[in-house]
């Protein structure tokens, strides 16, 4: 097909302007205001010296750090933790600190916890026994923590405060800029039955053998964040809005039954104290192994459930400069380990998982974790620590530095359905894929969810699409968040993370498909992945704000993009472009041979109306009385004569040889007609189909939009004639009413059921007490 010639040069040469868009002075008036490509300038903070304009840190950005040595004793008994700890906090902000704040968030479980609280309820109709069962054990469980001791370095009482999920240390002296302080914390809580009470910790019991399995999270005073956009994030704890953390060093000895193998963050160091020899040597083999090498066999881990400890074994461990520390304990564990280069980088992915996980978990477990490594490596930065772990028990999916909870499980007799298989996959990915965001770019979890949800669930969707083909991502692609998105029980994603309606969907969906789009559609992928890995690069160990992430796109991609965190971030709007209407034009070539032949032909193909049907056959008076007949019952207006050729011949005396090549293309004009219904501006991407078959794809950046944020039109000039025209026709920009995506319309295809009336209804009392009743004794009966 020849190029589609300049429209604007059209346009100035034959004067075509009249039959443009509505007046765009008309769209912004006072009775209509709106600008959807407005600057974010009035709504991000001001750049400053700790955070660029650019989206980096700034020349004087800080970061205080917190470093922690615990001792903590799981009791296997009474499924109870008693533990304490050394902190000492390094303030490196440029002020004067008097107290310190630290988060309790085992006090969610407390029996006057706010979390608890402030549930809301929607009414009892039909409700598992499970849930009921729930819902009365909760107010009878105390899981909040007991603080027995908080000391200073010399072992003297510090004052605190309790204040719900948070405590409030004050300091014998103000902690001065660039000083660091050293206290210690005592205490216990119990442990929450995870099955039964939820939670991002806890504990599954298993009846038939008697054994538990400990997820063992938020479990130690952390400290506060201390930061220079907020001061101190003491936010409280209701159980959506997640962890601000301190980076910092961890030495924790973990003291359980001698028969139980503990998983956690960090590093082990004292592997001759705690495993056999023979277990050690299976370690070292799984280093360089090209598969997953079992640490702990089934059969192992089938005799430990049937024995009991005698005695304990204290597992010590180290991490450096992580945010958290997690951990898990059983002896029902399998262990599987296998040794991967990421980058040069050598990790230790390593599975944890009961012989009720397999024949699921041995298969997918570790190979999941190594595959997300790489894929998320090669978006953001090389994965940093020493091992990955998964880890299989009663939480569903959480994540820790280094460890992560997975839950999905086969069914007893070790089937399972491809739902349960791809969601353990997707979960491994998820939660291993958290060691980049927030455990690395430490986002603040507590006030935005989508910085991290959102962001690892968009590279989970990468992941997953790298696993094989055709894999049942549910989130990602553009198509599944339109229902969602022109729902009303929504708020925008820049929404602090405890009032978030439709979870989910606002902090995990909606962001990735954003992210998705913004890759695909609107950036391209080269230039959105060098932004995207930029911005990660820039905050790996820093803890950056939503201004930093839109900064940093816009800087590294170089592409205004508030149009875009505007409508997808800071509204609920929804995209829904309709195509109203398409108006044809024809140049008029002024010769009158081609210009009264299509004139004639156009004449010719109306349709024959009823009434000239029918009136055909009548007698016609001058038919009878032919002297009633003069010159125009033989005229034809549309006859070419020698006066119009003579006319058009002088016509093109005054045209250059540009200006007849124009005349001479045979173009056409469609002016197509769309109108933004949903409210949030997109490009629009169409599907031009000719009447000779071919197809021709045309994409419009979103500012079209810029100066009527409602109704454009947009002129196609091609020497073809258009068949139809669909707009999004591969389904990019998560349009939610494909129906006005077509011109001309086409039929909305369904399918319903049929079914067979059935002749009576369900059986009513007396039919049902007659079945109750015995059958009647016979007194004669027949012989």
């Amino acid at each position: 097909m020849k190029p589609i010639l300049s429209c604007l040069a059209l346009i100035a040469t034959l004067g075509l302007a009249g039959l443009g868009a509505p007046s765009a002075a008309l769209a912004q008036s006072k009775s209509k205001p709106s600008d959807k490509f407005r600057q974010l300038d009035e709504v991000l903070p001001t750049p400053n010296e700790y955070r660029a304009a650019s989206g980096a840190p700034g020349h004087k950005y800080w970061q205080n750090r917190a470093d922690h040595v615990i001792a903590v004793e799981l009791d296997d008994e009474r499924q109870r933790i008693q533990a304490s700890e050394t902190i000492t906090y390094a303030n490196n902000s440029p002020d004067e600190l008097r107290y310190l704040w630290l988060q309790l968030d085992q006090n969610i479980f407390a029996k006057d916890s706010d979390a608890f609280q402030s549930q809301t309820s929607r009414g009892l109709d039909r409700v598992p026994l499970s849930v009921l069962d729930s819902l009365l054990r909760r107010p009878e469980f105390d899981g909040g923590y007991k603080i027995t001791a908080v000391k200073d370095a010399k072992g003297q009482p510090l004052k605190h405060v309790v204040v719900k999920t948070m405590m409030r240390v004050d300091l014998p002296a103000p902690l001065k800029p660039g000083q660091q302080t050293s206290f210690s914390v005592d205490w216990s809580y119990n442990i929450n039955d995870a099955v039964k009470l939820g939670g991002r910790s806890g504990y599954e019991y298993f009846p038939k053998d008697k054994n538990y399995i400990y997820e063992i999270a938020q479990w130690f005073p952390r400290m506060c964040a201390y930061t220079d956009y907020r001061g101190w994030q003491h936010t409280q704890f209701l159980g959506a809005g997640e962890f601000t953390l301190e980076f910092g060093n961890y030495r924790v000895s973990i003291t359980a039954p001698d028969d139980h193998v503990v998983a956690a963050t960090g590093v082990l160091q004292n592997p001759k104290q705690v495993l056999t020899p023979e277990q050690i040597a299976r370690l070292e083999q799984a280093r360089a192994a090209k598969a997953p090498v079992l640490i702990v066999t089934p059969e192992e881990a089938r005799r430990a459930e049937q024995g009991r400890p005698t005695g304990k074994k204290t597992w010590i461990f180290q991490a450096e400069n992580v945010r958290d520390f997690a951990f898990a304990s059983s002896r029902k564990f399998i262990w599987d380990a296998m040794g991967h280069n990421v980058d040069g980088s050598q990790v230790l992915a390593m599975s944890y998982y009961p012989n009720e996980g397999n024949p699921l978990w041995e298969k997918y477990s570790t190979h999941a974790i190594i595959h997300t490594l790489n894929v998320y490596s090669r978006y953001t930065f090389t994965y940093p620590y020493p091992v990955a772990i998964s880890v299989n028990g009663p939480v569903g999916g959480m994540e820790y530095p280094m460890i992560c909870f997975n839950g999905p499980r086969p069914l007893e007799d070790g089937t399972y359905s491809a739902r349960t298989k791809y969601g353990l996959i997707s979960v491994i990915i998820h939660e291993v894929g958290h060691n980049y965001f927030p455990m690395i770019v430490n986002s603040d979890e507590r006030q935005w969810t989508w910085m991290d949800e959102g962001l690892n669930t968009f590279l989970q969707y990468l992941a997953e699409q790298e696993w094989e083909d055709k894999y049942p991502s549910f989130r990602g692609e553009p198509q599944y968040i339109a229902d969602y998105m022109k729902s009303e029980n929504q708020v925008p994603i820049m929404t602090q993370s405890d009032s978030l309606l439709q979870f989910g969907n606002n902090a995990y969906a909606k962001p990735a498909t954003a992210l998705n789009i913004l890759r695909e559609t609107i950036l391209g992928r080269e230039l959105f992945d060098y932004a995207f890995k930029e911005y990660a690069r820039r905050w790996k160990f820093k803890r950056p704000e939503p201004a930093d992430f839109f900064r940093a796109m816009e800087d590294a991609s170089g592409v205004d993009l508030d149009w875009f965190w505007r409508g997808w971030f800071y509204s609920t709007d929804h995209v829904d472009i309709s195509i109203e209407s398409v108006r044809w034009y024809r140049l008029d070539t002024q010769n009158p041979e081609v210009e009264k032949a299509l004139r004639r032909q156009e004449r010719d193909s109306r349709p024959v109306t009823r009434s000239q049907e029918r009136n055909q056959p009548l007698p016609k008076r001058v038919d009878q009385y032919p002297e009633l007949k003069d010159f125009y019952n033989q005229y034809d207006e549309l006859d070419v004569t020698d006066a119009d050729r003579e006319a058009y011949r002088k016509f093109l005396e005054t045209l250059t040889d540009r200006e007849k090549e124009i005349l001479a293309a045979g173009l056409n004009f469609y002016f197509v007609d769309f109108k933004n219904i949903g409210g949030l501006v997109m490009p629009v991407i169409l599907e031009v189909t000719y009447a000779d078959g071919t197809k021709e794809e045309m994409r419009f950046p979103a500012e079209i939009w810029r100066l009527n944020n409602f109704e454009v039109s947009k002129l196609i000039v091609t020497p073809k004639e258009i068949a139809s025209i669909a707009v999004d026709p591969r389904l990019e920009t998560a349009d939610a009413d494909l129906t006005n995506n077509f011109f001309p319309r086409r039929p909305v295809k369904s399918r319903f059921q049929a079914f067979k009336e059935q002749q009576q209804g369900p059986p009513n009392p007396m039919q049902l007490e007659r079945k109750r009743q015995p059958p009647p004794q016979n007194d004669n009966p027949r012989r």
